[in-house]
C-alpha cells in the first residue's frame, strides 16, 4: 500500500512517537492507517511485542493496528515515582493517545495490566470504545473481592505484595539477569530464544523495571475510585481466559463477565495466562470474529 508517497507492508510494524498527558510514548502501527483501529495494551512484562501474533491477521483483515509501550516500559517515557502510575495517569495516555491521533473511537484490546486498563477506561470512557476484549484479568470490582477473601487467589498474588517493597524486587531481578521473567515467557507463553533477548532487552532499558513495578505499587497506595453506575461495562465486552493461569484464578471469569450489559467469555482450557502467545490461532480466529458479528460470534470452541 502507498501511503504518503511511500510504500508500506501492512503486516509490518512501523515506528512512531506519540505526544500525551506530559508524556512521550512509543507506539507501533500496522495495519491500513485509514482502517477500523484496533488498540492494543500489553501487560507485565511485556511490552508492544506482546501482541506480535495478532498483527498479521488483524492487519490483513483491514484494521489500523495500534500497539504502544505503555509508560514506563520499554522505549516509552518513564516518569519517576509511584504517583506516576496511579490508574487515573494510566487511563489518561490511552485517551490522550486516541485523542492525538484524533480517533473518536477505537475496538480497545488488553492483557494482564493492560486489560486492567481497559476495564477502567470502559468504565470512565464507555463513549470512546466501540469495542472491548479482555484476556486473563478480572472485572477490579471481583478482583477486589477475591483477593480479600479467596486463599486461593491470596495465594496466587503473592508476588504482588512482595513488589510492595521498594527498590528490592528489581535489584533481585537485575542480580539474576531477569531469569525468573525468562522462564515464564518460556513455559506459559512460549517464547523462543530469539524473542526472549528481545524482551530480555526491553526490561533492560534504563529505569524501566522499577517504573513496571511501580505499576503494582501505585494501585495499592492510590486506589481508584469507581461508582456503582460505572462499574457496570456498557461496551459489548469479549473476555478470553485461559483457564492453567499460574496468577489469576479463572473463578474470576464469570462474575467479571456478568459485570457487562453485553458481554462473552471463552475459557481455554489447557493454556495459562499468556493466552495470545499459547493459543494464538483461535485467539486471532475469536478476535476476527467479534469485530466482525460482535458477540453473535457463533460458538467458537477453542
Amino acid at each position: 500500500m502507498d501511503i504518503n508517497g511511500e510504500t508500506i507492508k501492512l503486516n509490518v510494524p512501523r515506528p512512531t512517537y506519540i505526544e500525551t498527558n506530559g508524556i512521550r510514548l512509543h507506539v507501533m502501527h500496522a495495519g491500513n492507517p485509514h482502517g477500523d483501529p484496533v488498540l492494543m495494551l500489553h501487560g507485565f512484562p511485556e511490552f508492544w511485542e506482546g501482541w506480535q501474533h495478532q498483527v498479521t491477521p488483524l492487519a490483513e483483515a483491514g484494521y489500523h493496528v495500534i500497539m504502544p509501550d505503555q509508560r514506563g516500559y520499554n522505549l516509552s517515557d518513564k516518569p519517576q515515582g509511584v504517583e506516576a502510575y496511579q490508574m487515573k495517569n494510566l487511563v489518561a495516555d490511552v485517551i490522550g493517545l486516541m485523542d492525538a491521533m484524533e480517533l473518536e473511537k477505537v475496538r480497545l484490546v488488553g492483557h494482564d495490566w493492560g486489560a486492567m486498563v481497559a476495564w477502567y477506561t470502559a468504565m470512565w470512557h464507555p463513549e470512546r470504545l466501540e469495542q472491548l476484549v479482555i484476556m486473563n484479568v478480572p472485572h477490579p470490582r471481583v478482583f477486589s473481592d477475591y483477593v480479600r477473601n479467596n486463599l486461593g487467589q491470596m495465594f496466587k498474588s503473592w508476588y504482588a505484595g512482595a513488589f510492595q517493597i521498594p527498590a528490592l524486587p528489581e535489584q533481585m531481578l537485575k542480580l539474576t539477569d531477569y531469569a525468573q521473567f525468562e522462564q515464564i515467557m518460556r513455559d506459559d507463553a512460549k517464547l523462543t530464544d530469539a524473542e526472549i533477548r528481545r524482551y530480555r532487552a526491553a526490561w533492560k532499558q534504563p529505569d524501566a523495571m522499577t517504573n513496571m513495578i511501580n505499576w503494582y505499587r501505585a494501585i495499592v497506595r492510590h486506589r481508584p475510585e469507581v461508582t456503582a453506575a460505572q462499574a457496570r461495562i456498557k461496551v459489548p465486552t469479549l473476555m478470553l481466559w485461559g483457564m492453567e493461569d499460574f496468577a489469576l484464578s479463572h473463578e474470576m471469569a464469570e462474575p467479571s463477565i456478568n459485570m457487562a450489559e453485553e458481554g462473552r467469555l471463552i475459557l481455554f482450557k489447557g493454556i495459562g495466562h499468556f493466552v495470545q502467545h499459547a493459543n494464538k490461532e483461535r485467539v486471532n480466529e475469536v478476535l476476527l470474529q467479534f469485530f466482525k458479528h460482535g458477540l453473535s460470534l457463533g460458538d467458537p470452541q477453542p
